[in-house]
């Protein structure tokens, strides 16, 4: 498994700063826009930053807003296509988007359309060679947060792959919403490797999990989190993508980009050696 990065929670603007940081300490991936950075630098100098640094683009996300109106799906298909191409020329194979778990839409409708979308920018990335990876969002009090429940466990999120039908679609696998569910390391364990598409690390403060608040997480190592049991699972199974931290907090980090990054390479030594990796 590769150690990755996303810029959340590590308080850096600049693409380039973040690649050659990353790389500094000591990580292999990183999560970013590759149309932005082919855009700002051309095709081949961007490659260059990447062969550098020794970093790869763990994922990129999806620029198509598929959860509101046809008009607003429609106008981000453009764009889709070229970020997927952008990605494929920088050797980026996946692009992921998270499920929110509760909307304002009745929710048999929304699941129609979302289905219908979904199933349309898996093929638009499947001509690239990319996958789409799908992520389901844990935390309670989110489950409530607009009018109508929706989805928000593995099982349905699953479920919701095979209804899209598209072999490139998979899950992001979030340690924060594996926890938030109360899943164990035997519900990984029943996947196959081929069913993750990208994972993300964090960790999670000493509160009762239904306390738990998605802009409330911390750094791998410093909560409750079962992150061991959750590396030694994806390992066990044969994942070998990047685990990406995604650091999400209600105010910005006040310490320097140079402590936060320190403060993450401690955080996945920690646990990555717990996990014996």
């Amino acid at each position: 498994m590769l150690r990755g990065l996303t810029q959340a929670g590590i308080g850096m603007n600049g693409d380039e700063r973040f690649i050659a940081a990353a790389a500094e300490h000591g990580f292999q991936a990183v999560d970013l826009d590759a149309l932005s950075l082919v855009e700002r630098l051309g095709l081949e100098p961007a490659r260059e930053l990447l062969r550098k640094h020794g970093i790869v683009i763990g994922t990129i996300g999806l620029p198509v807003e598929w959860r509101t109106t046809e008009e607003a799906f429609l106008q981000g298909l453009e764009k889709l296509a070229k970020s997927a191409a952008a990605a494929a020329a920088l050797g980026c194979t996946s692009c992921c988007t998270y499920i929110l778990p509760s909307t304002d839409m009745k929710p048999a409708h929304f699941m129609a359309l979302a289905t219908k979308r979904l199933r349309m920018c898996a093929q638009i990335l499947g001509a690239y060679g990319i996958r789409l990876g799908l992520e389901f969002v844990g935390p309670h009090h989110l489950r409530t947060h607009w009018k109508y429940p929706f989805i928000w466990t593995m099982e349905e999120t699953l479920d919701w792959i095979d209804a899209i039908g598209e072999n490139n679609v998979g899950l992001l696998l979030d340690a924060y919403h594996w926890y938030t569910n109360e899943l164990t390391t035997a519900d990984i364990e029943r996947l196959r490797p081929e069913q993750i598409v990208h994972v993300h690390i964090n960790d999670a403060p000493d509160v009762p999990v239904e306390e738990a608040k998605d802009n409330g997480r911390i750094y791998p190592g410093e909560g409750v989190i079962d992150l061991a049991g959750f590396l030694r699972a994806l390992h066990k199974i044969g994942y070998k993508g990047a685990v990406a931290q995604e650091i999400l907090t209600a105010e910005p980090p006040s310490e320097s980009p140079d402590a936060l990054l320190q403060r993450s390479r401690t955080g996945f030594n920690q646990v990555f050696s717990a996990a014996g990796l």
